[in-house]
């Protein structure tokens, strides 16, 4: 099963706090930062509690719901190369 903390393990990131949603439009809120919220394809950092609370794309309610397609249409997404792709598969 992929989480957001295994990711984060794996690929390196050294996020205080992660989180994983395939489709990467709904999660519940992040609580540590640097924090990242994951989708299928690659990821989106917040290195503070700010940055995270005042994005315009993120509407935050009871969770979070990501506005628009999802993480993958925020200004800073990056995406898994090819061998972070790899590296996933050994989650799968």
């Amino acid at each position: 099963m992929i989480t957001g903390k295994k990711l984060n393990l794996l690929l390196s990131l050294s996020a205080m706090h992660s989180l994983y949603r395939e489709d990467g439009k709904w999660y519940h809120h992040l609580k540590g930062f640097p924090g990242i919220l994951f989708d299928k394809n690659g990821y989106i950092k917040f290195e503070t509690k700010n940055d995270y609370e005042k994005h315009p794309a993120l509407q935050h309610t009871q969770d979070l719901h990501v506005l628009n397609k999802g993480i993958s249409e925020i200004n800073g997404y990056v995406s898994f190369s090819d061998k972070q792709k790899s590296l996933l598969l050994t989650l799968k």
